[in-house]
C-alpha cells in the first residue's frame, strides 16, 4: 500500500505552509490513536468477517485505496472495503454517457444514488457505513482523524473555493458534521459550510459529541448510499 505523497497540480493545495500543524494539535492526535486502536481491537471479528464476504463474493480484492487530499494538501490512499466491481471505472463512464440525469447528479454531488458499480455485498456495507472501517488504519498512520471533513479528491476540493483553506487545515475524518447531518441528503454547499464550521470551532468536546451522534446516524442509515 502506498503512503502519502505531496500533490502539486492545484493552486488550492498551496494555501497553507507545509509545516502548519493540523487543527486540534496533540490532544486530538492522542484521542485519534487511542480511539482507532480500541476500535480495531473491538471490531476485529467483524473486520475479518467483512473481509471474507468481500473476497468470496466475487474473488476480487478485499481492500480498495483511493487517492484523496489530506492535511496541507498531502495526498494519501484512503482505505475501504471494496464495494464496487473491479471494472468500476468502465461501468461508470458508460453509465454516465448513456444517462444525462445521472451525469448531472454525478457532476454536482460526486455520488450516484443508484450506482451500477456497487456489488450486492457492497450495497449492504455502504448502507451501514461498514466499508469505511479500514480507515482506522489511515487514522493510526496519521493520514486521517476520527472526526473531521470527509476526505475528498483534488477535483472536489475545487468546489470548496475559498473554504478549501479550512479543509486543508485538518486531517480528513472517519466521521464528521456532514455524516451526522444527513450525509448525501445534504447539498454540497451545505457540506462545505459544515466542514468550515467544524474547523473554525474545533474542540475535543465537539469531537466527542459528533462521535456520539454518529452511532444513531449509522444505525438509521441517514443519507447513506
Amino acid at each position: 500500500m502506498k503512503y502519502a505523497t505531496r500533490s502539486a497540480s492545484s493552486p488550492l493545495l498551496h494555501t497553507l505552509e507545509a509545516g502548519t500543524p493540523p487543527v486540534g494539535g496533540i490532544s486530538k492526535r492522542v484521542f485519534d490513536v487511542a480511539a482507532a486502536l480500541a476500535a480495531l481491537l473491538l471490531f476485529s471479528p467483524l473486520f475479518l468477517l467483512i473481509a471474507a464476504l468481500v473476497k468470496f463474493s466475487d474473488g476480487g480484492r478485499v481492500f480498495y485505496g483511493h487517492r484523496r487530499v489530506g492535511h496541507n494538501g498531502r495526498s494519501f490512499y484512503c482505505l475501504k472495503f471494496r464495494t464496487m466491481r473491479e471494472d468500476a471505472d468502465r461501468i461508470l463512464q458508460e453509465y454516465l454517457r448513456n444517462n444525462p440525469a445521472a451525469y448531472e447528479e454525478w457532476r454536482t454531488t460526486r455520488k450516484l444514488q443508484d450506482d451500477p458499480r456497487v456489488t450486492v455485498v457492497g450495497s449492504v456495507l455502504r448502507k451501514l457505513s461498514l466499508d469505511e472501517l479500514p480507515q482506522l488504519i489511515n487514522i493510526i498512520r496519521g493520514e486521517m482523524s476520527v472526526v473531521g471533513p470527509r476526505p475528498v479528491v483534488e477535483e472536489e476540493l475545487e468546489l470548496y473555493e475559498v473554504a478549501a483553506r479550512f479543509y486543508l487545515q485538518s486531517r480528513p475524518g472517519l466521521t464528521g458534521l456532514w455524516q451526522v447531518s444527513g450525509r448525501n441528503d445534504v447539498s454540497y454547499a451545505s457540506r462545505v459550510a459544515l466542514d468550515s464550521h467544524y474547523v473554525q470551532n474545533w474542540s475535543l468536546i465537539n469531537d466527542l459529541i459528533i462521535v456520539g451522534r454518529t452511532v444513531p446516524a449509522v444505525c438509521l442509515s441517514r443519507g447513506s448510499y
